[in-house]
């Protein structure tokens, strides 16, 4: 993990660890994405579809997973193709491509933490109702700023179908 010390803040980030994965999978040398996954894209399971393997679609899930921690802005969508693991199919792997994709083009993102004179608390929520194609379930995101900092981020399915979007939200 990296740690960049300035009068403005502190950025942490984990720069060498997303170079180290990007060579190793083979896409250091990409075209960068412009976002971590497709607008409005729904994954979940179609006849026909292609297996792949499953203990490289895994680890290469984990190592993306552990890179959100730092990465917030990937957080949504690694949950996503997170969903998949134990039976990964070439659109989930496409999917994990695409974020790859993604994080050459922003190799210098991480969490900044700056100097504020602001001493508010801030949290925010949202939730797509039935969101998952294949099974019909929300997810529930939240990020939670202190001093304007982001400091906590989640994303999770939700564990029953809501009937109503009023009912996801809840």
């Amino acid at each position: 993990m990296e740690v960049a010390r300035s009068k403005k803040g502190i950025c942490v980030s984990k720069r060498k660890y997303t170079v180290d994965l990007l060579r190793e999978t083979g896409f250091l040398g990409s075209k960068p994405a412009d976002t971590p996954i497709e607008e409005n894209h729904k994954l979940g399971y179609k006849k026909g579809e292609v297996p792949v393997d499953k203990r490289r679609y895994q680890r290469l899930v984990a190592r993306l997973i552990y890179l959100s921690h730092t990465r917030p802005d990937i957080a949504y969508v690694v949950s996503v193709v997170s969903q998949f693991m134990h039976e990964p199919y070439e659109e989930h792997l496409g999917a994990v491509h695409c974020i790859l994709r993604y994080l050459k083009g922003t190799l210098g993102k991480g969490l900044f933490f700056k100097k504020n004179d602001s001493r508010k608390i801030e949290a925010f929520t949202d939730t797509d109702w039935a969101g998952s194609a294949s099974d019909r379930r929300s997810t529930t995101e939240y990020c939670t700023f202190i001093w304007g900092n982001l400091v906590t981020w989640k994303s999770k399915k939700q564990p029953v179908v809501a009937r109503s979007s009023a009912e996801a939200e809840l």
